[in-house]
């Protein structure tokens, strides 16, 4: 079964569309059947340079589709619904990158859709397989409490990213990563920055039912990149850096001399084996379509569902829709 050649199409091939194609042209065993995008110079250039058929437009994907076992879509996030309903009936397994789609309903149209047409959806949520973010979850799981997460993730604000607000493109990351750790969301709260009518800068206070919270930054307005969780825990405080793959872990120690006592901190720095987040997403995506079983690390569209119902909360408690919307 693992020598079984799985064929995918992809759908978008703007930066991140490229980052796909780079990574699966490394996998074993996986055949990029077609590609396809708006930008016809750019489709034309990249299927020459790769050697892989692409399509002359909507006309042809559907027979595509019937001669691939996955797909991926990485366009626009305004058009991942409409392309998720185009593909559904042609095809069982799907890849889209965060978010599923760019509203709750849609989303959830999206999620009854897998129920009823027995879909495999992957939600892109590449943050899962960091390999900082995987040393991290073996280490909460020995914590005897997870009192806090903080979560802070910026960006300069890009003239790539138009059809989403800061929430979309960045919050929704760490969104997905605070239920991960502390599960369901019980309480929410948030303010942020709103610029030509979008939200640039959202800060989030998110109550969950277990009890933690979590505190969740984004910003595109920070002259700065920053990847950065840090969690207070009963028995330790963990600083982990997404952008170093750094892990540190601080605990306090306690020594005793007689009837004196010594209080002192203790950090410790934990390995992060190097690991390319996107070729493992990947590879548990054509593992999906040769087997036609998800892996249990991989998101899928519930998980999507779940980030986008509380991204919803928080937009709409910054920015909140006109009246009678």
């Amino acid at each position: 079964m693992e020598n079984k050649l799985v064929k995918i199409g992809l759908l978008g091939i703007g930066k991140m569309g490229q980052n796909h194609l780079r990574n699966l042209d490394m996998l074993k065993n996986v055949e990029v059947s077609f590609i396809y995008d708006a930008n016809v110079e750019l489709l034309q250039r990249t299927a020459k340079e790769f050697g892989i058929y692409a399509l002359k437009g909507d006309s042809e994907l559907e027979d595509a589709l019937k001669a691939s076992d996955g797909v991926i879509i990485v366009t626009p996030t305004f058009t991942h619904f409409d392309y998720i309903q185009k593909v559904s009936s042609h095809i069982k397994n799907i890849f889209v990158e965060k978010p599923l789609t760019d509203t709750l309903d849609t989303t959830e149209i999206i999620v009854n859709a897998a129920k009823t047409k027995n879909l495999n959806i992957q939600v892109g949520f590449i943050e899962r397989y960091n390999p900082a973010i995987c040393a991290l979850q073996e280490l909460l799981k020995n914590s005897k409490r997870i009192f806090n997460i903080d979560l802070t993730r910026t960006n300069k604000m890009s003239n790539r990213i138009t059809d989403v607000d800061v929430v979309m493109d960045l919050m929704i990351h760490d969104i997905d990563l605070s239920l991960l750790f502390n599960g369901a969301a019980e309480k929410i709260e948030a303010h942020g920055v709103v610029i030509n009518g979008m939200i640039e800068y959202a800060r989030a206070n998110i109550t969950h039912a277990n009890g933690a919270f979590s505190t969740i930054t984004a910003s595109r307005v920070t002259e700065k990149r920053i990847r950065q969780i840090s969690v207070t825990c009963e028995d330790m405080y963990v600083d982990c850096n997404l952008l170093s793959k750094e892990v540190l872990v601080n605990k306090q120690t306690i020594e005793q001399h007689l009837h004196n006592i010594s209080i002192s901190s203790r950090s410790e720095s934990i390995e992060v084996r190097p690991q390319e987040a996107l070729l493992l997403e990947l590879l548990d995506f054509a593992n999906m379509c040769r087997s036609g079983k998800s892996s249990p690390k991989a998101p899928n569209e519930n998980d999507g569902k779940n980030a986008m119902l509380v991204a919803n909360k928080i937009q709409n408690l910054i920015a909140p829709p006109p009246r009678g919307n």
